[in-house]
């Protein structure tokens, strides 16, 4: 890792890492990821924030319910060019991230694409969870994906973001049995436990700055 990489300084109890979670749909990762935090102050990082681009998103409510600031910030549909709205969408939630001291994104179950913009902002500090053996299956289908292609075990991976997807630095995976009768849902609730696990470790062993790159 470079030397920015390890330039997050080290949280505690006292004094957590600051972070956001950005999120989609159900939150369900989210949801284990907060409350992995709050079982365990001393992990050294905490959410102070949860944003969403649909507000229909389900985890909206379950960040809520954890007493967590939740916020939905929409794509401005106003304004035609296409470009153009995704800078001003990113643009507002860069504002709220600064207003609210936030040190570290997590992205978890987020399906929009980041612009390089965004990510020369915030890497190495954005860090995304995907549910396959990357780079083994990237993209928004990876278990249709993975059930099409045949293979036995898939999984999921922690990596850095960049400007690519789903092609950041690697940080931890965790493989799971693919079975034969699986269809994309069997196969998603399975991935779901080992990523509820994974995750919290890796943040872990970030804000202590202790890598793991090994597949478990």
């Amino acid at each position: 890792m470079s030397s920015r990489e390890w330039a997050l300084r080290q949280g505690s109890a006292e004094e957590p890492i600051r972070c956001a979670i950005f999120i989609s749909g159900s939150g369900s990762g989210m949801e284990a990821m907060i409350r992995y935090q709050q079982a365990n102050p001393s992990c050294g990082h905490g959410t102070y924030l949860v944003v969403s681009d649909r507000s229909e998103a389900k985890g909206l409510e379950r960040a809520t319910a954890l007493d967590i600031d939740s916020v939905c910030i929409p794509l401005p549909v106003e304004i035609p060019d296409l470009d153009q709205r995704r800078l001003s969408h990113e643009k507002r939630i860069l504002e709220l991230l600064a207003e609210l001291d936030i040190e570290l994104v997590l992205l978890s179950g987020y399906m929009r694409l980041l612009s390089p913009d965004f990510v020369e902002k915030w890497a190495p500090y954005l860090i995304n969870i995907h549910p396959s053996l990357l780079p083994a299956f990237p993209g928004a289908h990876a278990h249709r994906d993975v059930i099409k292609s045949g293979v036995h075990v898939s999984g999921c991976t922690v990596h850095h973001v960049d400007a690519g997807m789903d092609t950041g630095k690697i940080l931890g995976q965790c493989r799971v049995p693919v079975f034969s009768d699986d269809d994309e849902s069997t196969l998603a609730e399975r991935v779901k436990v080992e990523e509820h696990r994974l995750y919290p470790t890796i943040i872990d062993q970030l804000v202590k700055q202790e890598f793991n790159h090994r597949a478990s």
